[in-house]
């Protein structure tokens, strides 16, 4: 093999080579800047480093010239950070997986050949990386040379100082803030390695900022808000009450807070007003704002709000519906630029879901830890903060206290059914103490109640047909499909809708749109809907019946009753009722629990809806046992170890998933639909664009996989190339009631 002398890390393709101490200069620079958010800027510029000393090798270097077989170039890193310092392990576990996902720590025990941390710490068949050395000291001596002010970049004598004690303050679960602390800076590593061969790759074309300061943002909202300050009825004036509120507490210190407001008080722009007042406050150094959602269902709504207001290149929608292709050649700029902040969040708005939010958190691959580190420093709005997953809620709890004591961000639960975490709160981090933004919020409550629950008990399905019948409008919010589509189907069909997440999100859209206009002009207008009709979708019922629930599920269904409060609240009544056993048995676990202890609060307090039910209620759910509020015993996994496994990255990761049971997309192609009609044609020519993903979503169904293969095995679907795949038989698909399929079980699907 011939002896390289000239050590390079990447080649372009037109033959242009980037040398390796200028790669790893670029992306030490960068890692530094990032890491500075937390303070650990001494880290990140350690970790660029060392990341890539293992090219140094005879072998790496033959094979970046010839494309042979692959070399490890990551553990040689690993290695050297864990000699340099006494915390320098830290830094072994982002060099070690900054390609291949942050590996499981392992134990002593561990043979060289098995791929935990300790066992790559003992591999000595590496090739010899030791030219590494002289380039750096000859790099530092000619830095020198050129200036005497000029501090050199690399030293081992900085090393070993850069990986002193981590500078985070360890909450309840000492070991968990170190798995934090460890995946924020493979965070930095990452995405500073990417960001620096993005540049020499693309000849530094690629533009991934010019967006408007969040001081310029909160200018646009100011000016949106201003035609509300002169409200003339009493509702808008309590609403810029809360507005003024949000904004007031805006120019507090960074912390946790809770923003409790009543369905109808505006509480999406003022929790936006609040953050971007917030981030005014120099003293907060805010970098940007996130609003976590939990639905797919209202995360496109809030995101073109907050376009509307702030400006469509400023605003991110990032979920499981968003599809990009790396290969498409995007010729809208605005995309283009949307496209690469997906992979690392540097835009100033962000909108998400709890799953790609918190399950980011728990991953060990580069591609999902990339944007962790601009999280640091950033205003967290978790809307309907009620809906963080019951059996992840210690494991998220301690996310956010991470968030808040190490990194830097404040985190608001906003909600109207506020889930009274504070006792998780001071169990996972004992000094973080939450403040409302709202005071008052008994007679906020008082103002915005506009209904009166009535508990008819047990009821047939012919009964709450017959009761359904006599009302002219009226919603009915049921726990399963198969429940909605039976009552349904035994209802007189004029003017009567059923709303399910079988049907397509157009289709869902073009029935809510003919229900708001039966609503508005008076006619006859008889709605069946499963849960997703709760969430956050603006209709105002004259009277609602809801399957009992969860508490703070029927609360939320009590916010489509007299919405807008021109009825006496006396006379808006939400019936709650219970199901017959054919629809009710075999319900899960998730459901039983919180309707049992919405039983148990119903019989304690009159107003069901109250602040002081509403907490007894969220008390009452989280005083069960921890391991029901961390199902798969994260916390213990990091600081017990798990499957004799100190630090497993890789073993969480693969736990760690808020919906628990995979879903399946099957794509509708409605041949009255002309759109859906090109839509099929293209997927069938094989294009595969992120326009053309995004566009397909619309004529989409998510549905269980065991009602996929049912499908399947009928042949009414065509799976396509990377499980895409297209119903062949419309008759499988009613215009009534959505896609067809065995309803043995009947849970909305969100992602």
């Amino acid at each position: 093999m011939k002896k390289y002398t000239e050590f390079i890390a990447h080649t372009r393709e037109d033959g242009e080579k980037q040398s390796l101490i200028d790669h790893l200069e670029g992306t030490a620079s960068l890692a530094e800047v990032f890491a500075s958010e937390f303070g650990s800027g001494d880290w990140g510029k350690g970790l660029g480093m060392l990341h890539d000393i293992g090219k140094y090798s005879q072998e790496f270097q033959e094979r970046i010239r010839f494309q042979t077989q692959k070399v490890d170039h990551s553990t040689a890193g690993a290695q050297e950070a864990s000699k340099l310092s006494p915390y320098g392990k830290i830094a072994s576990y982002c060099i070690a997986g900054h390609h291949s996902g942050l590996p499981n720590g392992g134990n002593k025990t561990d043979t060289q050949q098995e791929p935990t941390l300790y066992a790559r710490l003992k591999r000595k068949n590496l090739p010899c990386y030791e030219d590494y050395k002289n380039e750096l000291f000859v790099k530092n001596s000619e830095c020198m040379s050129k200036t005497a002010n000029l501090n050199p970049l690399y030293t081992v004598g900085d090393i070993v100082k850069a990986f002193g004690r981590p500078r985070i303050t360890p909450l309840a679960n000492p070991q968990f803030s170190v798995s934090f602390f460890i995946r924020m800076l493979y965070s930095c590593l990452v995405d500073a390695d990417f960001l620096d061969t993005e540049k020499f790759m693309s000849k530094g074309e690629v533009q991934r900022d010019g967006y408007d300061t969040l001081n310029r943002l909160r200018e646009r909202l100011d000016v949106h808000i201003s035609q509300w300050w002169d409200a003339k009825n009493e509702l808008n004036q309590k609403r810029c009450d809360i507005l003024k509120n949000c904004i007031e507490a805006g120019r507090r210190e960074k912390g946790l807070f809770t923003l409790t407001v009543p369905t109808g008080g505006g509480k999406t722009v003022s929790s936006l007003a609040f953050a971007l007042h917030h981030a005014a406050e120099q003293k907060n150094k805010i970098k940007r704002i996130i609003y976590v959602i939990p639905y797919t269902s209202i995360i496109e709504q809030t995101a073109n709000v907050f376009r509307e207001i702030l400006g469509e290149e400023n605003v991110l929608e990032h979920h499981a519906n968003i599809v990009y292709d790396e290969d498409e050649k995007d010729v809208d700029t605005r995309l283009a630029k949307q496209k690469l902040a997906t992979e690392n969040w540097d835009v100033p708005v962000i909108v998400t879901t709890n799953v790609q939010f918190f399950e980011s958190f728990f991953s060990n691959k580069s591609s999902k830890c990339r944007k962790l580190h601009n999280v640091a420093n950033s205003s967290i709005i978790f809307d309907e903060a009620q809906m963080l997953p019951l059996p992840y809620l210690l494991p998220c709890t301690a996310a956010i206290s991470e968030l808040v004591s190490n990194y830097g961000c404040t985190a608001v639960l906003c909600t109207a059914t506020q889930p009274s975490l504070g006792k998780l709160f001071e169990y996972v981090a004992p000094n973080l103490k939450c403040q409302e933004i709202c005071p008052d919020t008994e007679k906020l409550y008082q103002f915005f109640r506009r209904t009166s629950f009535q508990d008819l008990g047990a009821c047939s399905k012919d009964a709450i047909v017959e009761k359904i019948g006599r009302e002219d409008q009226v919603l009915c919010i049921v726990n399963t499909r198969k429940f909605a589509q039976a009552i349904y189907k035994d209802l007189p069909k004029d003017g009567v809708f059923h709303l399910s997440t079988l049907m397509y999100p157009k289709h869902r859209r073009q029935v809510l749109d003919e229900v708001r206009n039966h609503l508005k002009n008076g006619q006859v207008c008889r709605v069946i809907a499963t849960s997703l009709i709760e969430a956050g979708v603006d209709v105002d019922f004259p009277v609602v019946y809801r399957e009992k629930a969860g508490l703070d599920s029927e609360i939320q269904a009590a916010g489509r009753c007299n919405r807008e409060k021109k009825r006496p609240c006396e006379g808006s009544i939400v019936f709650l009722f219970s199901a017959e056993e054919e629809f009710s048995k075999n319900q899960p676990y998730s459901l039983r629990q919180p309707l049992e202890i919405a039983s148990v609060t119903e019989e304690k307090f009159e107003d069901i809806a109250s602040p002081q039910a509403i907490q007894f209620y969220f008390d009452l759910l989280h005083q069960i046992k921890e391991d029901e509020l961390d199902k798969k015993a994260v916390l213990s996994a990091f600081e017990k170890g798990l499957c004799g496994s100190e630090m497993p990255f890789e073993e969480v990761a693969k736990m760690v998933h808020l919906i628990e049971q995979d879903t399946k997309v099957v794509f509708i192609p409605e041949p009255s639909e002309e759109e859906a009609i090109q839509l099929e044609y293209r997927l069938r020519s094989k294009e595969r664009t992120r326009t053309l993903f995004r566009k397909i979503g619309m004529y989409s169904v998510n549905i269980y996989e065991n009602h996929f293969k049912e499908l399947q095995k009928l042949g009414r679907v065509d799976v396509l190339d990377e499980g895409v795949a297209i119903l062949n038989d419309m008759e499988s698909y009613d215009k009534k009631t959505g896609l067809q399929i065995l309803l043995d079980e009947g849970r909305g699907v969100f992602i």
